[in-house]
Order: structure tokens, then sequence, then C-alpha cells
């Protein structure tokens, strides 16, 4: 009768979030038809697809030997080797430099998670947030093209959300609920209630102390390193020019024309392999370098003040029995605030993320404090009679998020997850967040 009673009692929360997404939705698709659009001109070709692609010696030989190219993309990252795939996928002729190799940084130790950010689109609503509930709808629509894309390397994965209070069911119901609507047709699998029994079934270990029942929600999954490179490969089957381990030395500018000022024009790189520095010009040099983005601002800029707030995200890597088969596991509030995965990976579990300012590196090494976090909050979801050691830890690894900074944020963890694109007096793109 309570469970009953709990249900019911959603259309009392429900309504209103879902008049505010209904509201949202509708400022929407009015901005996306008549805001204003920044349009930037360029003759476009049509794209060439290689059947065989080209060696490391020979990519190096053609930055060096193609003359000025549209497009120059520092970073090659996701975003960067993203930005490259699409200049070259619309004809245009594109460079792409890594200093490191391809997703060493960041984009290879995330929570492996293709999310449109459940917590986001509380934020939205509660705050009646437009530009988080943008982010969210972006990221659902971005979610199913990399499951259609790359079948090979994602996959849907049900997430259990279990409830160990009453007047939760019907709050976190109507947040799935109104997450599977915001995806639309792009809904992976409509979530579904656990009874206290059918959840403890599915994981046995979970804490039954005061359960009441769970919410099972769809996310994807994807392998973040192979996405990444496979994109970057991509990029280079349909022309571009890309190179890792070439590290960017200085900017390189001109007069412009017209008026005379600097603009941006190229840089001068490295080969790191083998020492030898050359130069490569393009019209457009796009700064996609993540938590080093500040830097590469100062080599066009050493006034410019910081855009980049760094943020620690620090994952362990467990046993696979400490999550259900073939299903996460979140923990929604944890405590200190922030959200707790815990997810099947590679027959293990990878337990993240934390949340916390740090400085930047390229090789951040993750913090005694931060792993002894995530054991802790480990603990309060097993049960009573489940020993969790710090043994059981098998890895760690830690990633620097490259928050753009917003003075009125209190900490990284109530920055915005959304990316800004700036353009300098001098020309250089910069796109961060």
């Amino acid at each position: 009768m309570a469970f009953q009673k709990a249900v019911k009692g959603t259309a009392l929360i429900g309504g209103g979030a879902i008049a505010t997404v209904f509201g949202l939705s509708q400022f929407s698709q009015y901005r996306n038809k008549h805001g204003a659009l920044v349009q930037v001109e360029a003759e476009e070709g049509a794209p060439v697809r290689r059947e065989h692609l080209p060696t490391r010696e020979q990519q190096i030989l053609a930055l060096q030997s193609s003359g000025e190219f549209d497009v120059l993309v520092i970073g090659g990252g996701a975003t960067g080797c993203g930005c490259a795939l699409d200049a070259a996928t619309r004809g245009l002729k594109t460079a792409l430099l890594e200093r490191d190799d391809f997703s060493s940084g960041t984009s290879s130790r995330s929570t492996k998670l293709i999310h449109g950010g459940v917590r986001y689109l509380q934020k939205a609503i509660m705050n009646l947030d437009f530009e988080q509930y943008r982010m969210v709808k972006e990221a659902l629509e971005e979610r199913a093209q990399l499951l259609h894309s790359a079948p090979h390397l994602s996959a849907p994965l049900p997430i259990m959300l279990p409830i160990y209070k009453w007047w939760q069911l019907p709050y976190y119901w109507v947040g799935i609920k109104l997450y599977d609507l915001v995806a639309g047709s792009q809904c992976l699998k409509s979530s579904y209630v656990l009874t206290k029994a059918r959840a403890l079934e599915l994981f046995p270990m979970l804490r039954r102390d005061k359960l009441v029942g769970a919410i099972v929600y769809y996310d994807g999954q994807h392998n973040d390193a192979r996405m990444n490179l496979a994109i970057a490969l991509t990029a280079a089957r349909y022309g571009a020019a890309t190179a890792n381990y070439t590290e960017v030395r200085h900017l390189l500018k001109s007069p412009d024309t017209g008026s005379g000022r600097q603009r941006v024009c190229g840089v001068r790189c490295r080969d790191v392999i083998s020492g030898k520095e050359f130069d490569v010009r393009a019209k457009c040099v796009i700064n996609a370098t993540g938590p080093f983005t500040d830097s590469v601002r100062k080599m066009d800029d050493q006034e410019v003040p910081n855009i980049c707030q760094p943020s620690a995200g620090v994952h362990i890597v467990m046993p696979g029995y400490y999550s259900p088969d073939n299903m996460g596991l979140l923990d929604p509030a944890t405590s200190d605030g922030r959200v707790i995965f815990f997810l099947p990976w590679e027959k293990m579990t990878i337990a993240g993320t934390t949340d916390s300012p740090t400085d930047v590196t390229s090789h951040p090494i993750p913090t005694e404090e931060d792993i002894n976090f995530i054991l802790s909050e480990v603990r309060n979801y097993l049960g009573a009679d489940v020993e969790v050691r710090r043994g059981d830890v098998l890895a760690a690894w830690s990633g620097i998020r490259p928050l753009v900074t917003n003075p009125d944020s209190k900490d990284t963890q109530s920055l915005s997850r959304n990316h800004v694109v700036t353009v300098s007096d001098s020309g250089l793109i910069t796109i961060a967040g």
C-alpha cells in the first residue's frame, strides 16, 4: 500500500517538472529557429576517403610540405580530434597536432559513460536553468550518435539507483522519467522500478537496511580511449594530416592585410621523436588542449586571464563483484553531495568519481585521500558484512576536467560542464570546457 501511495504521489511532483521541461523545450526550439548565428565563410570541397592510412612519417612530411592548411587543431584529445574530423569531412584542408599520444590525457581517464547528465537535468529544473537543459538535450543527442556510429566501441548500459527512503521513490522516479522524456525518440530503453527483493536478487551485496527498492535507467558506455583514437584515424582517412608526439613551441603571426593587426597564421612545432622543428601554417588555428588551454592562450597573449579552472576526477578499479552483472550502480548523493558510479568494465568494476580543484600536470596522480573517499562511499552502499579493503583497489587514475571559470561558482562541483568558444583579437580560436 505504501509503495502504491508513493508511486501515485509522483503526479503531484511531476506536474510542475513536466511543465518546466516542456517550457524549456519550447524555448530551445525558439532559440534554434530565431537565434543569431555567427557564420564563417569557407570554401568546402568534397571529402576524399583514403583507402589506406598513411604512416606517421608520411603525416609529418605532409605537415611540412602541404603548404597552408585551412584548419590547424592543437590537441589530440576527444575535442581536438572531433574538430579535425568535422573539418576534414567538410573538405577542408586540415592538420592536427598532439604533443603526447592521442587520448593520453583526460579523454582516456573518464567514467567510460556516454550520458546526458541526470543531475544536470535536476539542476535545470530546480533552477529553471535553460543552459543546463540545453546541455543535457545536446548530450543525449550525441549519445545516440555515438551508439549508432560506433556499436563496436559502445553499448547501452542499465544503471541501478537504490532507494532507501519512501519519499525518494516518487522524487527520483519523476526525475528519471523526465530524463527519458527529454531523450525523446533517442531514449535507449524505458526506465523501470524494482522491488527490494528484485534489487537484492540482482545485487546481493547491496545494503539491505531500509532498502525500499530501486529504479533502473539506461545510459551509454564506451571505450573512451579507443573511441578517441577511432575519431583521429577517421580524420586521417578523410585527409587530415595528423601527428602525435608533435609539440607546439609557439604561435606564428603575420600582419593582417586589411587592419594591419597581427593575426595567428600557424605554429612552430617540434617532432618529439626526431627532435626536428618546422612550421605549419594555417588560415585558422584552434586551441583544443583541454586542461592546457590557458598555456596555449598565453602563447597568443601573455596578459590574457585564465579561463580554465581544472578539477580532478579520480577513479579506482576493483574486482568485478563490486557491481551487479552487466549493470551499473549509482549513488546520487554521497556524504559530500557528489555522485558516485559503480560500473562493470572489462570484468572489473570502475568506481568514481571525485570533483576537487587541482593543479594542471601532464600526469596527474590520484591521492590517497581521494581513493579512501571512494572506498568509504563503496562501504556505505554495501552490506555491513561486506569487507571493503584498500587492497581491493587494483588500479587508479586521475583525469583533469578543463572546466570554464565562473566567478559566481563556489567550487568546481557547481561549475557548468558546458563548453565555450572564444576568438582572440589575433584570431586564435579556443574551445574549452
